[in-house]
């Protein structure tokens, strides 16, 4: 996508021109698998769009991730988080070839609130590509263990929310682990979720790419800030037979990845606002001292692609700005 010629230097008050620059600036990483070997290229004009898609002329198809729009959330550094939701599914909208589906990894909302969820539904039902797939975050199941979220965004496959789809190959699997907190706020899957999880992946053969999308990290990211989830160790056990794993999570608020054999790790940016880098300062929490011109820098989008012949899947990083 290209650049918006005058998105450096607009006034930080002018909130359209800012919404604008976040629609259609982009920058960012894309990541190639080659037989469990990460490969990076970075995106930035026109040039390196046009030799990114080139090198994915052959994808059977893509879907894009989005994750922790938190609507509800009013207070720095971002103020109008439905403001930047609805910029990132304008990008998405306005991509060249539309994606096969989106995936929302979580905190949807802030604070569960029936009007929150009504917005994100609102504004995700607006979106060129119709079909979505959804978990819950720990801030959309306050109060009621996701009542209202698995209502309305549930797909039901199971009494515990989790569930699983094939698309074009690939089988998808949606895990929810921000019920039932362990120590920390560390996540957690549970004995019925892994049984279930063990039965769905015998039917598969190794040579099936998996995808796994969870709202906490499914692995030892920074625990003592509850960055993990405690009991992901047996799932990840289940899935090694694999030849290629890709598990994508949300709930940090930033890019971070680990490569496990086969199994490839990555954490999504949010939609709404940024998190500082694991031990820096306090805790986890909102970002509040960055400057309005340059939180665009700090949400984004990813595009994930699945491409034969040798690349299994291919994932563009995008920030807003």
């Amino acid at each position: 996508m290209d650049h918006d010629d005058d998105h450096n230097g607009h006034p930080a008050n002018d909130r359209r021109r800012f919404l604008k620059c976040m629609a259609w600036a982009g920058a960012g990483t894309l990541w190639t698998m080659h037989a469990g070997v990460l490969q990076a290229r970075t995106l930035g004009g026109a040039a390196d769009a046009d030799a990114a898609a080139a090198d994915l002329k052959d994808a059977t198809f893509s879907f894009v991730q989005i994750s922790d729009s938190h609507i509800g959330f009013t207070k720095a550094p971002n103020p109008d988080v439905v403001g930047t939701l609805k910029a990132s599914l304008a990008r998405i909208d306005a991509q060249r070839v539309q994606p096969d589906f989106i995936i929302h990894t979580g905190d949807l909302t802030h604070l569960s609130r029936p009007d929150e969820f009504d917005t994100v539904n609102q504004l995700m039902r607006g979106s060129r590509t119709h079909r979505a797939f959804f978990v819950p975050g720990e801030h959309d199941v306050i109060g009621d263990n996701g009542g209202e979220f698995f209502r309305r965004f549930g797909e039901k496959q199971t009494e515990g929310g989790w569930y699983s789809f094939d698309h074009r190959g690939v089988h998808f699997v949606a895990l929810v682990n921000v019920l039932n907190l362990k120590g920390g706020g560390l996540g957690w899957l549970g004995p019925d979720q892994l049984a279930w999880l063990k039965q769905d992946l015998s039917a598969r053969t190794s040579e099936t790419p998996i995808v796994v999308f969870a709202h906490m990290p499914l692995w030892s990211l920074y625990p003592s800030w509850g960055w993990g989830t405690d009991d992901s160790g047996e799932a990840m056990a289940m899935l090694r037979r694999f030849g290629s794993v890709t598990v994508l999570n949300g709930h940090i608020h930033q890019i971070q990845q680990k490569v496990e054999g086969n199994v490839t790790f990555y954490t999504a940016r949010s939609t709404a606002y940024p998190q500082p880098a694991p031990g820096v300062g306090p805790g986890p929490g909102p970002m509040k001292d960055v400057p309005p011109d340059r939180l665009a820098t700090y949400l984004g989008v990813r595009e994930v692609r699945h491409v034969q012949a040798g690349q299994t899947l291919a994932l563009t990083d995008e920030a807003l700005s």
